[in-house]
């Protein structure tokens, strides 16, 4: 049972899945700062707030909807998913597209056969000549 997962856990892919978690959390909290920190305080003036948190409300009923939140919210995923975008899905697509060319492209090796050796002559020419000394001796001769 141990060995299952210590197997099933030094696979590559899972490693590389943990990397990568890691790697966008540490991303998603340098986005967040920055998205707090300096977007949020000025589309917070132009809503006439100190940040995002309090600007755009909607009342409803006895309680509000806090638009600038959402706001924040969306501009944080955007930043993420544009840079996830450029960063690895374009260069990753690219390289996936020329290794798929370099593939169907053929190789020297496959254009151009290499004439047959010469034990692979003198064995055909044996055959041959074994083939057309039986069907002679088949046949009667007139001499």
């Amino acid at each position: 049972m141990l060995k299952g997962f210590k197997e099933f856990v030094l696979r590559g892919n899972v490693i590389d899945l943990a990397v990568a978690v890691v790697i966008g959390a540490a991303f998603s909290a340098v986005v967040k700062s920055i998205v707090d920190n300096v977007i949020t305080p000025v589309l917070g003036a132009v809503g006439g707030a100190e940040s995002l948190v309090g600007a755009f409300p909607i009342a409803v009923g006895k309680s509000t909807i806090e638009l600038g939140t959402v706001l924040a919210a969306i501009i944080q995923f955007l930043i993420v998913a544009v840079v996830v975008y450029f960063v690895f899905v374009l260069p990753i697509n690219h390289l996936k597209k020329v290794a798929f060319i370099k593939k169907q492209q053929p190789t020297p090796d496959d254009a151009v056969t290499s004439p047959p050796t010469e034990a692979e002559l003198l064995t055909e020419i044996r055959d041959l000549l074994a083939k057309q000394q039986a069907s002679s001796s088949g046949t009667p001769h007139d001499a």
